[in-house]
């Protein structure tokens, strides 16, 4: 369902929703580590994340990678919207170039409905929402 980048990017991301603030910005290297990605690869993903306002950012010294609160307002959706496109969880299961409703594939009246109610979920948390999930122990993630 998702490219490794998108998985990636959503660890990250939810590893800055639990450790990081406006105060305490985290560097590459701190968060490569213990969600276990590349560091080159983790810093071209943060970077695109940063230019397309999903999280936020500050060179120098005391730089590095953080959630601000408008950023913990933001959801998975965003995340997949960035790292994989729009398109990519509402491409065909069959991976057909012209399935749509009005030419679908064997699959696609199976999946239509079910892909709507998991887009809608991933609209339904904001970042925040799931760190907090994170922190009270409700889901887990190796962080």
């Amino acid at each position: 369902m998702f490219s490794n980048s998108t998985k990636y990017a959503i660890k990250a991301v939810l590893y800055l929703a639990v450790h990081s603030s406006e105060q305490h910005k985290i560097v590459i290297n701190d968060i490569a580590e213990p969600i276990n990605v590349p560091k080159a690869y983790l810093a071209k993903l943060l970077q695109e994340l940063s230019r397309q306002s999903i999280i936020s950012s500050t060179k120098g010294l005391k730089g590095g990678f953080y959630l601000s609160n408008k950023d913990r307002e933001r959801n998975i959706k965003d995340i997949i919207d960035v790292i994989d496109g729009e398109d990519r969880l509402n491409s065909c299961l069959l991976s057909l170039k012209d399935c749509d409703s009005k030419n679908p594939c064997s699959l696609h009246h199976l999946a239509y409905s079910q892909k709507q109610i998991i887009l809608d979920n991933f609209k339904s948390k904001s970042l925040n929402d799931l760190a907090m999930h994170l922190k009270s122990g409700k889901s887990v993630l190796p962080l």
